[in-house]
């Protein structure tokens, strides 16, 4: 159902996301916090000494660094001299330190299966891997790929890479044998470590046909190893000479491998995102300073205590699983939970039984997922004993302020921090987060800056934007978990990121500051329509919509149009029980002329019972663009249900005859 109507030009819109409601610290909380407000000054008065400190208390050298920061602008190195190895500083210190015994990982297998892997039980396997890997040809500086399932094997596999000075480059086990090819190739990675399957929504998935394919047209890897998960759920091929069995191969190796000191600049992993072109970007990593800022983040941000345990409930095929699951929170010996399946499986309280089982302290997901438990009502978690929560953290997308409000009530208790971080696959860590503890929170704000980071909001010409304005989101000086570049092409590093606004990194995002200087994040440029020479921030009208008590979730784009240049074209999911109605698609356009102002009122809403989204829980807003205009569909080789685009043309067409 599609309702259509034409919005008069109106003055300039007044800003959605001058949120009014604000969250101070709790005092209780605020005395026991790790983080304090003196961090900010400390960082202020001498970036460079700021990190030097954080890095000599946070990592056991093999040899100390000599010098804190070279810049060349745009090419950074951080703790130059200095001599590392990450497996270490994640595992062999703390059981040195007597903590083998902790928990390193409670895994959960979607069927039900759990494994419980002490940071003894890690080191032991990290240490196997890793001479098996040596034994497949594997040599410091090679490269190595992994698609796999949210299986232990998965941080197993990094570890071992990393000890022997070999950079991975893990492939989200949703990705096509196609996009699959193209990364090993552009690496030329040696060995590829995958597994026979997974299990998804109650179905076994397999993952080594699609290995097969992408090997086929990737000449250079040389042997592929398969950790078994599926069994006999699946059949699995092995090409004799060329496949391994994990199990065979790492079962059978010596339990003691020592660690490969690496120079700080030493390439950790490469990750590659999507860009404006059809080849992926290969974002290079280092080894020290994505340790230090991966680790103390995760410490300052999540207020992360031993006794904690913490669920970031990616996947480690992005970058929130690399930093966020394994080496920040390793490197913190944190206790962790790796869960295997999908929020909905077998049912909508799946997460919510985990952490009542578990006694989870801190939770750090997506607003898709938060909004989609929205959809679903407040008694899956309040089924549940959510008591042992005490910070929750939202990531990967602007968080809608209804939608932070119902995370913290319903799941926080009323009680619970909220810490909506932004920073991209580039930038390695968190960059802007409140900190829990210290800064006084406003719904659908990522707040501040982390301390050492100079952001900034800027106009066309590159000229700081008045607290009030909106912009251009940039970053004016380097940080220690930056990328390097992009594998293999230094001009098309130089060109993506520092060409816009000369001498600084333009993130491609937009942003607002209000009176206060709080950042309020809002998306892509790209999601910025322009409707009748009005600039209106896609988040700016899902927010309103979502604001709405019958609407679960939307997703907004631009749709050309002879007389306003681009009209607003709005999806929306109902939440449960509400049915749709041309009566109600009225009431919601008003709703968003009444909380935003006439100009932003969609001119075509659509009900929809869901959103195509990748695995990872992100709306592609490319394909809605393309239905909305009625044009042959883009890529959808990442969509978690390649049937919910159908669905969606179909109303579509439906609505338009």
């Amino acid at each position: 159902m599609t309702v259509d109507s034409t919005a008069p030009s109106q003055p300039a819109i007044e800003n959605l996301l001058a949120e009014r409601r604000t969250f101070p610290p709790d005092p209780a909380f605020t005395a026991q916090a790790n983080a304090k407000a003196s961090l900010y000054e400390e960082a202020d008065r001498d970036f460079e000494a700021f990190w030097a400190r954080i890095a000599r208390e946070r990592v056991d050298w093999t040899k100390p660094f000599e010098q804190t920061l070279d810049w060349q602008l745009p090419f950074a190195k951080w703790f130059i001299g200095g001599t590392l190895n990450i497996s270490e500083n994640c595992v062999d210190r703390h059981v040195k330190q007597g903590l083998g015994h902790k928990v390193a990982y409670h895994w959960i297998g979607e069927p039900g299966d759990t494994r419980t892997i002490t940071y003894a039980d890690l080191l032991r396997e990290v240490q196997k891997a890793a001479n098996a890997l040596k034994e497949l040809g594997v040599k410091t500086g090679d490269r190595v790929a992994i698609y796999m399932p949210m299986i232990p094997e998965l941080p197993v596999a990094m570890l071992a890479c990393a000890r022997l000075g070999a950079a991975h480059t893990v492939v989200f086990g949703g990705f096509s044998a196609e996009a699959l090819a193209g990364r090993i190739n552009d690496a030329e990675a040696k060995v590829l470590i995958t597994a026979d399957g997974g299990w998804r929504r109650g179905k076994a998935t397999p993952l080594k046909p699609a290995a097969d394919e992408a090997i086929a047209n990737a000449p250079t890897i040389e042997h592929v190893l398969v950790v078994q998960r599926l069994g006999d759920a699946a059949e699995t091929s092995m090409t004799e000479g060329r496949d391994v069995w994990w199990h065979d191969i790492v079962g059978r190796q010596p339990e003691t491998c020592s660690p490969v000191p690496v120079d700080s600049e030493h390439l950790l992993y490469l990750l590659y995102t999507s860009g404006t072109t059809a080849k992926p970007k290969g974002i290079v990593h280092t080894t020290a300073g994505y340790l230090v800022g991966t680790s103390f983040t995760h410490e300052m941000i999540f207020d992360v205590k031993p006794d904690d345990v913490y669920w970031c409930a990616a996947d480690i095929g992005w970058v929130t699983g690399h930093s966020y699951i394994v080496y920040g929170p390793l490197a913190n010996a944190t206790t962790g939970v790796l869960y295997e399946g999908t929020p909905d499986t077998p049912a909508w309280d799946r997460w919510w039984q985990i952490v009542e089982q578990y006694k989870v302290s801190i939770l750090y997901c997506a607003p898709t997922a938060i909004r989609a438990f929205m959809k679903q009502g407040e008694e899956h978690p309040a089924k549940h004993d959510l008591s042992s929560l005490r910070v929750l953290g939202s990531v990967g997308e602007p968080i809608n302020p209804e939608a932070w409000l119902w995370y913290q009530q319903n799941i926080g208790g009323g009680k619970t921090p909220v810490v909506d971080t932004w920073w991209q696959t580039e930038t390695g860590m968190i960059l802007i987060t409140p900190l829990p503890g210290v800064t006084t929170t406003k719904p659908g704000s990522a707040t501040f800056p982390f301390p050492g980071i100079e952001a900034d909001v800027v106009d066309n010409e590159g000229r700081s934007v008045p607290l009030g304005g909106g912009g251009y989101l940039v970053l004016k000086r380097p940080w220690p978990a930056m990328l390097r570049g992009i594998y293999g092409d230094p001009e098309r590093y130089q060109e993506t990121y520092w060409s816009r606004f000369p001498g600084m990194y333009f993130a491609g995002d937009g942003a607002k500051r209000d009176e206060e200087g709080y950042f309020w994040l809002l998306g892509r440029v790209d999601d910025v329509m322009n409707v009748a020479g009005h600039r209106i921030s896609t988040i700016e009208v899902e927010s309103a919509l979502v604001d709405h008590k019958k609407v679960a979730e939307s997703a907004v784009v631009g749709k050309n149009d002879p007389l306003t240049g681009q009209a607003i074209f709005a999806f929306v999911i109902l939440k449960a029980g509400v049915e749709p109605s041309d009566g109600l698609g009225i009431e919601l356009r008003e709703h968003v002329a009444k909380v935003i102002s006439p100009i932003a009122r969609p001119k075509f809403l659509m009900f929809t019972p869901d959103l195509p989204k990748t695995r990872s829980g992100k709306i592609m807003r490319r394909l809605l663009r393309d239905i909305a205009e009625g044009r042959t569909l883009g890529d959808t080789t990442t969509l978690a249900d390649a049937g919910v685009v159908d669905a969606i043309r179909e109303r579509s067409g439906a609505a338009e005859e």
